[in-house]
């Protein structure tokens, strides 16, 4: 492997095409403003690296970034790439993860608007997140331990599996497909409309009109905060084991929870059986 250290580059696709190259405590920055530092690559590692300049990986396979950093001038950093890991990271710049396969991210930083849409296979562990439209239309997607906010998130997603996170994010999960959420906490506005095979476990609910026109949506022993005029127009079968402020026209299944503020039921196609008080299962 070439190892290449304590340098500064700046030119036009300064490593285009290189295989099996090392980087380490470089700068990718200067007044040429070179773009596509990486691009075309195979093998490569980066490591306590800085880029200020665009599109530094894109099309390479077989990518490692550690402790390094893309600034907000880093924009589109990672796109066609595969067999991605990037640990101890800031990722800074706008669309930093596009049309990627194969990523794993862990103990980074991401602030980065309309972050990985379209990515195959990704898989991310303890790591923060801000940015509008994170992952649309991704899919194999499993998230663990992460911290997100932005609004329209996971738009069109599907096969996913997110455990321990907390959202702050409005319109959710719309169009998702085959979802699993676990023990987490999601906060935001018109959660989930749309989607189809979502499943919420021990989770925690807050905002406005949540799960409207869904389908095969269920709740398994889920807490719901300010949720007024939840399941509209739903198939759903949910167990909730707090007060709901109110129901409006669940299409079809079942719902139990203790208490409901308001049920609506002036829909004669809403057929939806809702229980209240003691549990029954």
């Amino acid at each position: 492997m070439k190892i290449i250290e304590n340098q500064t580059f700046d030119t036009e696709r300064a490593f285009y095409g290189s295989r099996c190259v090392l980087a380490r405590n470089c700068s990718f920055d200067g007044p040429a403003d070179g773009e596509s530092a990486f691009k075309e690559g195979a093998d490569l590692k980066v490591e306590n690296c800085f880029f200020n300049l665009r599109y530094p990986f894109w099309h390479d396979k077989g990518l490692i970034i550690h402790d390094s950093e893309m600034t907000e001038l880093c924009r589109a950093a990672l796109w066609y790439s595969d067999h991605v890991e990037i640990a101890g990271t800031k990722l800074h710049g706008i669309k930093a993860l596009r049309e990627c396969r194969d990523v794993f991210i862990r103990d980074s930083d991401i602030i980065s608007p309309e972050f990985g849409w379209s990515v195959r296979g990704i898989h991310m562990e303890n790591t923060t997140a801000t940015g509008e439209y994170f992952m649309m239309r991704a899919e194999n997607v499993a998230l663990k331990g992460v911290n997100l906010n932005g609004k329209y998130s996971f738009q069109y997603v599907k096969h996913a599996v997110f455990e321990n996170c907390m959202f702050d994010t409005k319109d959710a999960f719309w169009h998702g497909e085959n979802i699993i959420v676990k023990d987490s906490v999601i906060k935001g506005e018109y959660l989930a409309w749309y989607s189809d095979g979502l499943t919420l476990v021990h989770c925690k609910i807050f905002g406005t009109q949540p799960f409207c026109y869904c389908k095969n949506l269920k709740l398994i022993d889920c807490e719901m905060s300010g949720t007024d005029l939840a399941f509209e127009k739903s198939e759903v079968e949910a167990v909730v084991t707090t007060k709901v402020d109110s129901i409006k026209n669940p299409l079809s299944g079942r719902i139990q929870a203790p208490e409901v503020g308001e049920l609506i039921m002036d829909d004669r196609e809403a057929k939806c059986e809702v229980q209240t008080g003691e549990r029954k299962d």
